[in-house]
């Protein structure tokens, strides 16, 4: 019974977040160099323990939110305006 369950939510998985994945946008080093200054842009860091702490290069004005913490920090953060996450 274990392993159907496994193998149900590995397929549940499987299947659903490609088409979750297909509603967010990329955006280029290109464009995001040309609107870094935007106030309607929202850059948030979620790189978490050292791959944060040890790196020396981070994108100015980026906001730290740890990834782990998505369910407290999204909240604080428009729907209708572009929020760009970055991570290693």
């Amino acid at each position: 019974m274990k392993k159907l369950f496994v193998l149900l939510a590995f397929f549940l998985i499987a299947t659903t977040l490609p088409a979750l994945a297909a509603d967010v946008s990329t955006m280029s080093k290109e464009e995001l160099k040309s609107r870094l200054d935007s106030p309607d842009l929202t850059i948030l860091d979620v790189r978490s323990g050292r791959d944060w702490s040890a790196s020396e290069f981070k994108i100015p004005g980026a906001i730290r939110a740890p990834g782990e913490q998505l369910a407290v920090w999204s909240e604080h953060y428009p729907k209708d305006k572009p929020l760009l996450l970055y991570c290693a």
